[in-house]
């Protein structure tokens, strides 16, 4: 600051007007730039220090410590208890603890009794293990890869809420078990607290957090308050009611800026000890969508136009996609449509209420869909393959009334064939917890329980590609663009503890006829099946197979 004071006296001396003198006329315009320059050059140099100085912030280490790797959940302390419960018999039930999980799981295919149409009843049962996808020599570099990978995933998505506290039995401390929250950098009461003792000389209760600081927002008489503005408060009062009244008032402040973790606060009286869970965290944003005027006399009608967008991704196939169009049309003439388009030799194709996006030839089937989705400005967002026909049966305004009625984020229709089969490609998926080689994928055909106030709906994991989905949670779970020739359970996959799934069996559209006399067939259409229907030398399957063992951590997968 002492530059700044010498420009400051500098450009006092220089804007005093001079004295009368014969010379004072020819050195007034000299002194009226010197001054202006001066002037400017403080208030330049004052700028600087003020905004480029150092402040005073604290610096906080984001790192968490070392990642805890999961437990064995089926402790071993259970089987040879400690030595206070040592003299208790006990007998196991072993169907219980095979429901356990053990982190110890294996993908094996349970011999069966061979039943006629078995595989067309019940779908045909597999096992793959996902290291053979790679070369013998590749798998150490691979595994410590991944391994690295893994703990650094933990170390980021784990919170101090995530831990297990156990209320320890008998304890005259009262506090919030749930649901305490403060926006970070904010000052929230802390509800809930109170002491429950037996009548003593002194009361004394202890706050400790590591976050953030403690304070009161009143003070009660009787009662000393030590540590206000500090990370450990204690109170001390002879009058257990005074010192409940001043529990009342304790405030928590956030002091270590994060976007989303928590407090762990340690709250005690004489030898009772307790533990509490502030979080801290930013309220998510909502995205709200106007949902429109009702489109129908009926109030209770929905607007399909501004409520829904049609996505799809075409390859090759311009006389299905155009075949997909009118048939929309017939039912949904306002609805926009949105094309993502891979193919080698383009066809615009136009219309009201339709947007055609190119990419790059053969860019692939998840790269699409991504294009596809990240576009859509409506609520909702039905998928649906560019040789799907609309019929009357495919009353998009079912699927809209489930997903506005219900917690559902995903919900899909049948496909039916043109032999009449039809499908809802319902899927169980769950994850085993493993060892050091990963976790164990399951999938098999099924569903969960049926939605109540919607008898033709079901809740499950996966479901056929026609589906309509809420527009932000597909953007959440995206879709992965190394899969760009076989995939779609993948997304599902992906999705499982983001999405909520469920199924309608009453909401069906037609897939057009596959069959056509190899003699008959187009270049186009001859070129389409080289990509979609890869031969036994095509990497695809390989690819997705390095995918589940490296990016999901799967070590291997079970189905049906």
């Amino acid at each position: 600051m002492g530059v700044i004071s010498i420009l400051i006296f500098l450009s006092a001396s220089l804007c005093l007007p001079l004295p009368p003198s014969s010379c004072s006329s020819r050195m007034r315009p000299v002194q009226k730039s010197l001054c202006a320059l001066t002037v400017l050059t403080a208030s330049l140099a004052f700028l600087y220090l003020h905004v480029w100085s150092p402040k005073p912030y604290t610096t906080v280490d984001l790192r968490r410590g070392s990642a805890r790797m999961p437990e064995q959940l089926l402790n071993s302390h259970l089987l040879v208890p400690e030595k206070k419960y040592a003299h208790i018999a006990f007998r196991i039930k072993e169907e219980i603890l095979e429901l356990l999980p053990k982190n110890s799981c294996k993908c094996e295919v349970e011999p069966s009794i061979n039943l006629p149409f078995q595989k067309q009843l019940f779908g045909h049962v597999y096992s793959i293990e996902f290291a053979n996808a790679f070369k013998p020599s590749e798998l150490p570099k691979i595994n410590s890869k991944r391994e690295q990978e893994y703990r650094s995933y933990r170390q980021r998505s784990q919170s101090p809420a995530d831990q297990v506290l156990i209320v320890r039995a008998n304890s005259p401390l009262e506090y919030p078990a749930q649901g305490v929250e403060v926006r970070p950098l904010q000052t929230i009461l802390i509800p809930g607290l109170s002491l429950q003792a037996a009548e003593r000389t002194l009361y004394r209760v202890n706050l400790t957090a590591t976050m953030g600081t403690f304070d009161v927002a009143a003070e009660v008489d009787s009662v000393k308050v030590e540590g206000e503005g500090g990370m450990h408060l204690a109170m001390l009062a002879s009058q257990l009611d005074n010192l409940n009244r001043q529990m009342q008032f304790v405030t928590y402040t956030n002091t270590l800026f994060h976007p989303n973790t928590a407090d762990t606060v340690q709250f005690s009286t004489d030898e009772h000890h307790a533990t509490f869970i502030i979080r801290i965290r930013h309220a998510p944003t909502p995205r709200l969508y106007n949902p429109g005027s009702s489109s129908g006399e009926n109030s209770g009608e929905y607007n399909i136009s501004a409520l829904v967008t049609i996505a799809t991704k075409t390859f090759l196939r311009y006389d299905k996609l155009r075949a997909l169009i009118n048939s929309i049309r017939k039912f949904y003439p306002t609805v926009t449509i949105i094309i993502a388009d891979d193919s080698q030799d383009t066809e615009h194709v136009q219309g009201p209420h339709i947007e055609q996006y190119f990419m790059p030839f053969g860019k692939g089937w998840f790269a699409g869909r991504n294009l596809a989705i990240s576009q859509v400005t409506t609520k909702y967002v039905l998928w649906a393959d560019d040789d799907f026909i609309f019929t009357p049966r495919t009353k998009v305004e079912k699927l809209v009334d489930v997903l506005e009625k219900t917690s559902l984020d995903l919900v899909g229709g049948a496909v039916r064939e043109i032999t009449g089969y039809t499908t809802t490609y319902r899927q169980q998926i769950s994850v085993q917890p493993g060892d050091d080689d990963g976790d164990c994928l399951r999938t098999r055909q099924g569903y969960h329980h049926v939605i109540e106030g919607f008898p033709d709906c079901v809740v499950t994991d996966g479901v056929v590609n026609f589906f309509l989905a809420r527009t932000e949670k597909m953007l959440q779970v995206g879709f992965d663009p190394r899969l760009s020739r076989v995939a779609h359970l993948e997304f599902f996959i992906d999705g499982l503890g983001i999405l909520h799934v469920g199924s309608c069996s009453d909401v069906v559209v037609d897939h057009a006829s596959k069959i056509k006399l190899p003699w008959l067939k187009t270049e186009s259409e001859k070129q389409y099946a080289k990509f979609r229907y890869p031969n036994s030398s095509d990497d695809s399957i390989n690819v997705k197979q390095r995918l589940f063992y490296f990016k999901n951590r799967f070590k291997c997968m079970t189905g049906n």
